[in-house]
Parts: structure tokens; sequence; C-alpha cells
């Protein structure tokens, strides 16, 4: 198959599959998983089938059709999305194993509908991934809000229910209200939204209007969750397990960040961004995140609540990496999106794993665990090791290359920022560790426990083993996204 050709299968076999899920869910709980891991696979295999062509300079591409003269919906894949469009791809196999686990161990109600939804976010997020141009982008921008919602809302309690509508209200507010009409700007100005290397606003806009379309980009894709339009994501944990990993790691934050950085590098150009001195404030909103985030993270008293806020964090190291403006903190940012997705991924994992064998949500519980579930906390500890930025994990990776564009550009603030993080990661991270390896329990469990169902152990497993390998193995990664640098100066 050409390339043209694989998009259009990439972009269909999850919504296929969705329908397949939905059909499948009447007439048995196997054949509907069954038919979820089958789309997951093929998925997989449809998207990685790119990667040769695109790790070789080659741009597929493919148009769907035309909204209006000048506006098409169209796709293209470049280094930047053939890694979302990867990374997105080969975790629903891994999440959907373990949202079997969770979901059956956890007696979870509407499965069928869970699963449905999740085929159709996965859809949304290969368009994100694909997207050649910001109509096409903002399309499967809102519908991946959209099929994400019912995820979230999935327990159907009133706080559950209240906790979804603010993750939806914010999510549409900041793209309707401020994402929108930047991107009606950006076509009116320039007269194309067609993502090109090197920018396609030089000369086209000058002064104080450069950083104000760069606001309205910043704080409009609030999936990003740079702060003060974050709120979203911590109401979102009222979500299943299962679907705060799809949230932190295989699909939303990641569109949020890959979409921030997108139009950074192919929207505004990282040379034209860099001589505009009014870009500069994204840098410091970036900063002020990670450290605020990091500090409200160590005064959580609940798992998720601070896995949540350390997303936050680590998100805004996506943010600042491309604020930079320099070649290897382009690739840092690009990297630390799989870096990240490995690691949290992982401890959201283990998070579920924990509430489903013993019931336990809050850190003062988790005394002496390490004993009960040495399968679950030796997973943790890898992903919190990789948050902080230690070898041998994938986060060190990320952080080395952030770092070494800081020095490049001398860039103090970022520098500052990367070790106070690193500083609070350790902080709220390694007590975990500690009371989960080195206490005692200060009371026998209500139930005795062991680990959780095997499939969830088996993907945090598969997880915590990617964070490992991706320190070793990161070379095509690497390769790929040195492509986004040509020409940058």
């Amino acid at each position: 198959m050409n390339g043209g050709t694989l998009i259009s299968v990439a972009l269909l076999l999850p919504l296929a599959g969705a329908l397949g899920i939905a059909l499948a869910g009447r007439l048995s709980d196997n054949l509907r998983e069954t038919v979820t891991l089958v789309t997951a696979g093929a998925l997989a295999v449809t998207v990685w089938m790119l990667f040769p062509e695109v790790l070789e300079g080659g741009r597929p591409a493919m148009t769907f059709g035309t909204v209006v003269p000048g506006i098409d919906i169209a796709f293209s894949v470049e280094p930047l999305g053939m890694l979302f469009a990867a990374l997105a791809s080969s975790l629903w196999i891994v999440n959907s194993i373990y949202s079997i686990g969770y979901m059956r161990g956890n007696n979870e109600k509407h499965q069928t509908r869970f699963y449905t939804f999740f085929a159709i976010a996965l859809f949304a997020a290969i368009g994100i991934a694909f997207a050649d141009n910001l109509f096409t982008l903002f399309l499967f921008y809102e519908i991946l809000t959209l099929s994400t919602y019912p995820l979230v809302s999935h327990k159907g309690d009133r706080d559950t229910i209240r906790s979804a509508r603010v993750y939806l209200g914010v999510l549409l507010t900041t793209s309707i209200g401020i994402l929108l009409p930047a991107i009606v700007w950006t076509y009116v100005a320039a007269g194309t939204g067609t993502f090109a290397v090197g920018g396609i606003l030089e000369g086209k806009l000058a002064g104080p209007a450069v950083g104000l379309l760069l606001f309205l980009y910043l704080f409009g894709i609030g999936k990003a969750a740079v702060m003060p339009v974050h709120r979203w994501l911590p109401a979102a944990m009222v979500a299943p397990t299962p679907v705060s990993a799809l949230l932190h790691a295989v699909a939303v934050v990641k569109a949020g960040v890959f979409t921030i950085t997108k139009v950074i590098i192919y929207i505004f150009g990282v040379d034209f961004l860099f001589a505009e001195p009014s870009s500069s404030f994204m840098l410091y909103a970036a900063a002020f995140t990670i450290i605020a985030a990091s500090v409200v993270a160590l005064r959580q008293t609940n798992i998720k609540r601070m896995l949540a806020y350390s997303t936050i964090a680590q998100l805004s190291y996506v943010v600042m990496a491309a604020a930079v403006l320099k070649p290897l903190a382009e690739i840092g940012a690009a990297i630390h999106i799989v870096a990240h997705a490995f690691g949290k991924i992982t401890l959201f994992f283990a998070a579920g794993a924990i509430y489903v064998a013993a019931k336990k949500t809050e850190l003062s519980q988790l005394k002496g665990i390490g004993r009960r579930m040495p399968w679950t906390m030796a997973a943790f500890t890898i992903g919190a090791l990789s948050m902080i930025g230690v070898p041998p994990t994938g986060g060190f990776v990320s952080k080395w290359y952030i770092l070494a564009g800081a020095f490049e550009a001398d860039n103090y603030v970022a520098l500052m920022t990367i070790i106070g993080s690193t500083a609070l990661n350790a902080a709220y991270f390694m007590p975990v560790i500690y009371m989960a390896w080195f206490m005692e329990e200060d009371t026998p469990p209500v139930k005795e426990h062991g680990e959780a169902p095997f499939p969830m152990v088996l993907a945090l497993t598969i997880t915590a083993a990617l964070t490992l390998l991706f320190f070793f193995f990161n070379a095509p990664a690497l390769d790929l996204e040195r492509q986004l640098t040509m020409g940058m100066q």
C-alpha cells in the first residue's frame, strides 16, 4: 500500500473497530475484547508501516475533501506526527490489555460503551497526528474532546458528572473561544493554514501581533494544561484508571503539547519566533506552570491527584523546551512526549492496580505495599524515576536534550526551572518509594491481597520495560525528530 492508502486505513480502522466493539458487546464480552485487541494491533501495524518512508524524508499525504475553497480536510505525515501516531497506536494495545483486567477486576458497568468511545478517541488522536492543516487539526481536536467526555463521566454519579462537566467546559471554552479565533487569524494573515517547514507567518505578522497570536494558541490549546487553563485535568481524575492513562499518556494531553509544538515549528517557525521579543512570555508561562504544579503535587495526599499535577508540570517541560527555540531543545520536546508517555502510563497503571487489588487510593496507605505487590511497585518505582529524570530511564534522555538546548541558548530560566523541578519531583516521588518498600504496614489489611489481575500486571510490566528500553534504544526516534531541526539556527 502507498502512503496515502495507509493514512486512510489508519483513520478508518479505529472507526470500524468502534462499530465492531459495539456490535460484539451485544454477543459476548470475550468477543468484544478480542475485537478491541485486534483493532489496536492492526492500527499499530498500519501506522508503523509509514515509519520507514518518513524516516527517509518522505511525506505521505492524502486529501479527503474541500470544505470551502482554500480549506481542505487533508492529511500528511511529518516527523512529529509520525512519532505521536506511533506512540498513541502502540500504547492503545497495552492500554487495552490493562483495561480488560481493570474493567473485569473492578466489575465496572457499561464496558462496551467504554471500549467503543476509547476507539473513537484513538481515531481522533490519529487525525490530529496526521493533520496537514489547522482546520483538520481543529476538527479532530474537538472530536477528541467530545469522545472522551463519556469516558470521564463513566461512573455516572453526581460528583463524577460535575467533574466531567468541568473537563468538557474548560476544553470547549478554550478551543472555541480562544483557539478557533487564532486559527481564523492565521488563515486571514497568511492566506493558508497548511503546516510548512519554517512556518507560514514570517513577513505576514510582526511585533506585538506575533506575541498576541502566540498567546491565543498557548492558552487556546487547553489540552496542554498550561496554567491557568489546567483545571480540567485534576477534574478528570474521577474517570476509571484506564481513562486516566488515556488522558495522561496516550492521547489527550499529548495531543495538547503536540499541537503547541507543531504550531511553533510549522506555523510560526522557530527562527521567526526567536527573532520576535514578544514571544518570550511563553517560556515564563511554561516555567511557572512547571514549578507551581510541582509544588501542588508535593502537597497532595491522593495518588491520582498527585499524578495529575505531576502531569501538568511534565507537560510544560515540552512547552518550555519548544519555547527555548533551539534545535536540541526542539528534539528534547519531541522526545519528552515519548518518555513521559511511557513513564506516566506506568504510574497510572500501578495506581489502578493498587486500587483493584487493595482498594487503596491515598499515599499514606502505601506503607509496605511493595512486599504484597512487588511487580506493581517495581513498575511504579521505574515510572517515578523517569519522571525525576534518573538514568537509565527514558526521562533522562529527554531532560538531557532539553538541558542541552537551554545551554545552547544560554537560557538560564529554563536551566533553573529544570533543576528546581527535578528536586521537587524527587521530593514527592521518593517518599512514596521509600514508604512502599522500606516501611511496615500500620495495620494488617482488611482483606488479604496480592497483585492485581494478570492483564493489569502484564501491561504495567510492559510499559515499565519500555521506560527502561527507551534509554538504550532511542536512536530511531532521535533520527526521526532531527528532521525537525534541519535549517534551524
